[in-house]
């Protein structure tokens, strides 16, 4: 008996136990894909029989005699199916993992469920977008451009990639046949801290398909971090590849090499290990404690710990002025504590990386990273091999969000292929990125604020204990943490002290906002509070505190960094969630329910301190077209429309003449990764001057063939204008010159962007119950690209940070281990969950930035949790300190009665 899949009969009979979706990968249609293989996500949707189905769930013998459809096979004949031409119309998508699955269980909607989208597409999550483009596709509406001439900054021009999104022929990490492929799997600790006395492979080499095991025998003896930075002294360097040390639940303690993912598995499980479990600390606080549990003893300075003996992995101290003489000025002070809590990235193509050597015996790693090349860096320096014997190169990249600034995978993969010759894939489960990939710092923020009656600030103090696992990788966002939040109001007294510490719990990394979120959410709160005690409007206390643009930016020092403002649009941004929220609607969802309104600000430097650099190179085609390569990957940011856009309009062209390149090692020049909101500062920039650089040449040629002066020549589409006469690009390219031009950022000077945002809500007292009548976001992106694209990232940034602050967080038991292992018991917003947000942008152009832009890939995640407590204890009364804001938290506090509490024991008190 055969399956017919898209047409085509296939007699191969499933593996007992396999189900669908990966029968249909080995078939070769790549478009089904594994966000969770336990049917929350929707990414491996496929239609059996014209019903929709999640294929991770079916058994794949019940496919036997039955007709099953993919995404590839969803059009018939050369013209899209309309769905699939609906997204495309739309740009329904970022990264474009999940999009498949939506698009299959969107083809299969009746007229009926199209009006209830919350509930039919409840089991179909998409991270990136915040499902108003998945909307509006279903809606029918357009909001993508044709290409054509003219300036190309400023129009919804399509992302490339669009037609392989939505015909599932865009090709991610996995989406590749690789003969003789072996498969990696990990034996974890389940010990919190633990030394490693043995490890017994015999009963695992002896799994039939099983080919070898890798424990920390097999490890080089370097240690390095997992986290990837421009200067990699950046990062406490505390991680060895396979340890003899566990410090987590879920550290991986050996790998099984085998010839299927289930003989790998199989192997795994009986591997014998004797542990020696030792004392274990899960609380920051506690582990700086005298008498704590270290975790890296014996290391120091020469791993860039600041001090192994008390668990701190970096720390930052600083003061300006004498904030206990501006306290003693202030008319009113405010003090309280802030706790945030673990997040998970989520995105929904989990780590995952191929390794093998190719016929020269040159080392080859194809992954899911934002930084292929700073990857090849640590892999070179791990192994001992140089730069040129290593390629890095990326697909299309399913979802980021900071994760994949991260090696977790390329090591161990690398390891088993120099070990074995073998090609070889490790690919993380869904549990596996709940348990052992990075998290969001949590953190606890003391801080005390003060203010003279006219709303001037007087004094701030901030003290900032992250808690960053067990390893350092990202110890260093502690920095962000206790500096744009602070920096951005002015305030002649401050002083910050801020902790990064070891505990053994899974490791944190960096995280959309990187660190920032934490110190706003307290900052924000306590301004909100202070400018109640004082009776001024929120909006007026902020305008009348935060830097204008020719004020310095002092977080803790007067040191000078190389942080300008390129373009100020604070004010602007103020204004505009102002006059929206003034012209919102007020009205209850009923009469028990309770409404208030809350604003918060964010700044955030555009690029990362200490360096981060791009090269570009673009050159013309013997067609006139052009050629443009760029070392950035893509993974829904899309830079890879804005580099088209940048380039296009230098060049006097449009996006569509031009091809990209991009995020592979051995064909682009060097980038130091997606991250940082870098792709269209660093990486766009250096763009901008390639396309420069190439102009001028082009110019130069023509002016020289003509003998006009080339002041009075210019680019215009496919030809070089020269008084009025087209020399024609074609021409130019003729006679073996191929004229090409390169460009570079380093990444400095940095600008600064700015966000806004303002909700209303509605709070039922009795069930806790949050409802957002209103959210309106205003952004300074400088001169906007595209701006369809550039209001996608700030509602994705939206909705990613309202599941944080409402309901998403990772629990951990008394033991240390996670316990939220699954899209189920975790909870990522979903169609229904995501309000509709009102986004605005401030008319800026940045000079420091490609053509007037600037970033807004993160910033906009940043300042959504404080706006929405604000709102909250507008609306109740109760200032909530903790996030996220659950419904039993709210209901519990609300029936408590548990206000801001009095002066005395406090919080809030006038100054005598």
């Amino acid at each position: 008996m055969s399956v017919e899949v898209n047409g085509t009969n296939f007699t191969a009979r499933p593996r007992p136990g396999q189900c669908l979706r990966t029968y249909l990968r080995e078939l070769g249609w790549y478009g089904v894909k594994k966000g969770c293989d336990a049917g929350d996500c929707g990414a491996c949707t496929v239609h059996l029989d014209g019903q929709p189905v999640h294929s991770c769930l079916l058994p794949a013998f019940r496919a036997l005699g039955r007709r099953v459809t993919t995404i590839e096979g969803l059009a018939r004949g050369d013209e899209p199916h309309p769905v699939q031409q609906a997204f495309l119309d739309a740009q329904g998508f970022q990264c474009g993992f999940c999009t498949a699955g939506m698009i299959m269980t969107v083809a299969a909607l009746d007229e009926r469920q199209r009006q209830d989208l919350g509930r039919a597409l409840k089991g179909s999550l998409c991270r990136c977008t915040g499902y108003r483009a998945v909307a509006d596709a279903v809606a029918g509406v357009t909001h993508v451009e044709q290409p054509g001439p003219g300036d190309q900054v400023g129009r919804n021009l399509p992302a490339p990639g669009g037609p392989a999104v939505v015909t599932g022929t865009a090709r991610f990490t996995l989406d590749v046949a690789v003969d003789g492929l072996t498969h990696l799997k990990l034996l974890r600790s389940p010990h919190a801290h633990a030394r490693i006395r043995s490890i017994d492979p015999s009963a695992a080499l002896a799994v039939p398909g099983v080919l070898a095991v890798f424990t920390h025998a097999d490890s080089p003896d370097k240690l390095y971090s997992t986290a990837r930075h421009e200067d990699p002294r950046d990062d406490p360097a505390d991680t060895r590849l396979l340890d003899d040390v566990v410090r987590f639940v879920g550290q991986r303690v050996a790998a099984v090499l085998a010839d299927s993912v289930a003989a790998a598995e199989e192997g795994c499980r009986r591997l014998v290990v004797d542990y020696e479990v030792l004392p274990a600390v899960f609380d920051a606080e506690q582990a700086m404690a005298p008498g704590a549990p270290t975790l890296h003893p014996g290391k120091g300075a020469e791993q860039r710990i600041a001090c192994a003996e008390r668990n701190i992995a970096v720390e930052v101290h600083g003061e300006v002025g004498d904030v206990e003489a501006g306290f003693a000025a202030a008319d009113a002070v405010y003090e309280h504590t802030f706790t945030t809590h673990r997040v998970q990235h989520a995105h929904l193509e989990t780590h995952a990386s191929i390794s093998r050597l190719d016929e020269a015996g040159r080392f080859d790693v194809r992954t899911s990273s934002q930084v292929p090349f700073l990857t090849r860096g640590a892999l070179c320096d791990l192994f001992d091999r140089p730069e040129q014997t290593v390629r890095v190169a990326c697909g299309r990249v399913g979802g980021g969000f900071g994760a994949k600034q991260e090696m977790l995978t390329e090591d161990l993969a690398a390891l088993a292929t120099l070990r074995t010759g073998r090609a070889v894939q490790l690919e993380f489960t869904r549990q596996e990125q709940f348990t052992a990939t990075t998290t969001r710092h949590p953190a606890t923020v003391q801080i005390k604020v003060g203010a003279r009656r006219d709303g001037t600030l007087t004094a701030l103090r901030l003290r900032v204990v992250s808690n960053t696992g067990a390893y350092g990788n990202h110890a260093a966002t502690i920095f962000h943490s206790c500096h744009e939040a602070v920096s951005v109001y002015r305030c002649p007294n401050k002083k910050v002290d801020g902790y990064a510490v070891y505990t053994n719990t899974v490791p944190a990394g960096a995280f959309r906002g990187y660190g920032l979120s934490q110190t706003i959410f307290a900052i924000e709160s306590a301004m909100d509070e202070l400018a109640r005690t004082l009776g001024i409007d929120p909006i007026a206390f902020r305008q009348r505190n935060v830097i204008g643009p020719d004020d310095p930016m002092i977080a803790h020092s007067t040191e000078p960094e190389d942080v300008e403002i390129g373009s100020y649009g604070l004010d602007q941004c103020l204004q505009l969630v102002d006059a929206a929220l003034r012209g919102g609607e007020r009205t209850a969802p009923g009469p028990d329910w309770l409404v208030g309104q809350g604003v918060a600000l964010a700044m955030i430097d555009t690029v990362p301190p200490h360096g981060h650099r791009s090269r570009a190179r673009i050159s013309l085609r013997a067609d006139g077209g052009y050629d443009l390569a760029v070392g950035t990957a893509e993974f829904g940011n899309g830079t890879s429309t804005v580099h088209r856009q940048l380039a296009a309009t230098v060049l006097g062209t449009s996006a569509d003449r031009i091809r990209l390149r991009q995020a592979d090692t051995d064909v682009v020049a060097y980038d130091t990764g997606a991250f940082g909101s870098t792709g269209i500062v660093v990486a766009g920039l250096a763009a901008t001057r390639a396309a420069q650089a190439l102009r001028d040449q082009l110019v130069a040629a023509a002016a020289a063939r003509t003998g006009v002066d080339p002041a009075a020549c210019a680019l215009d589409g496919d030809a070089v204008r020269c008084g009025g006469v087209p020399v024609p690009l074609a021409d130019l390219a003729q006679g073996g010159w191929s004229p090409a031009g390169e460009g570079g950022c380093d990444g400095s000077p940095r600008s600064v962007a700015f966000n806004v945002h303002g909700f209303r809500v509605a709070v039922h007292p009795g069930t806790g119950e949050i409802r957002i009548l209103q959210s309106v976001h205003a952004a300074d992106a400088g001169r906007v690209v595209n701006p369809m694209q550039c209001r996608g990232q700030v509602e994705g940034g939206v909705a990613q940070a309202l599941g944080a602050a409402m309901y998403e967080s990772m629990v951990l038991d008394d033991t240390g281990r996670v316990t939220t292992e699954t899209f189920r018991n975790y909870h990522v917003p979903a169609f229904g969950d995501v309000p509709h947000t009102e986004v605005r942008f401030a008319d800026t152009a940045d000079r420091l930035g490609p053509l007037g832009a600037k970033s807004m890939s993160e910033s906009p995640f940043n300042p959504v949790a404080p706006a929405l407590a604000n709102a909250v204890r507008d609306a109740t009364g109760i200032r909530f300190g903790a996030l996220p804001l659950t419904r039993d938290r709210v209901c519990l506090s609300i029936a408590a009665g548990a206000e801001i509490p009095p002066a005395h024991t406090a919080g809030v008190h006038p100054h005598e």
